[in-house]
């Protein structure tokens, strides 16, 4: 019994890594994950009014850094979305000639390389968004609850004739094309 048994087994099929105490399959991936408390929307939400509540105050400064101190790392997507929308708002209420001293103050101060580490993942993640979703930054920047005539108004950019041409003929002579004499 055991004999014909082994000759229906298709040998190819066995993953022989599995068996590999040493293989990548038998190792604890939960272990890569630092683990980190889970945010809820409502936490962010809160977060979300005491920004408007310093913003509304004229500290923008304060505003950002403690957006991007509590960033929800562990929250679910929606969660995320809800800050990166608070962190968008704050970013737009800043002015351009405040940013640089601001961002500097930041840069300065303790804990601000993280902070700033924080920031520059938010600005990764709005790019990759507009890439592979094709958000139009045109208009204002409406992420969360965006409706969806606006959302199906997004124009992807293409390339726009201007006139000129980058194509430019060279002389087959040394000295600009000039027939030899």
């Amino acid at each position: 019994m055991a004999a014909s048994q082994a000759t229906n087994i298709n040998w190819r099929t066995i993953n022989v890594d599995a068996l590999d105490p040493e293989s990548a399959y038998n190792f604890d991936n939960s272990s890569l994950t630092p683990g980190l408390a889970p945010v809820s929307a409502a936490e962010v939400q809160n977060l979300g009014q005491q920004i408007r509540q310093l913003l509304r105050g004229g500290d923008a400064e304060g505003a950002l850094r403690g957006a991007l101190e509590a960033a929800p790392y562990g929250g679910d997507g929606e969660t995320k979305e809800l800050h990166l929308a608070a962190v968008v708002e704050i970013l737009q209420s800043i002015k351009q000639a405040d940013m640089s001293p601001m961002l500097n103050r930041i840069y300065g101060s303790p804990g601000g390389i993280e902070v700033l580490d924080t920031l520059m993942k938010y600005f990764n993640h709005v790019v990759a968004l507009v890439r592979i979703k094709h958000v139009d930054l045109a208009s204002p920047f409406r992420y969360k609850g965006m409706s969806q005539s606006a959302a199906g108004s997004s124009r992807m950019l293409s390339p726009q004739a201007t006139g000129f041409s980058q194509i430019q003929s060279r002389g087959t002579a040394e000295g600009g094309g000039q027939a030899m004499s």
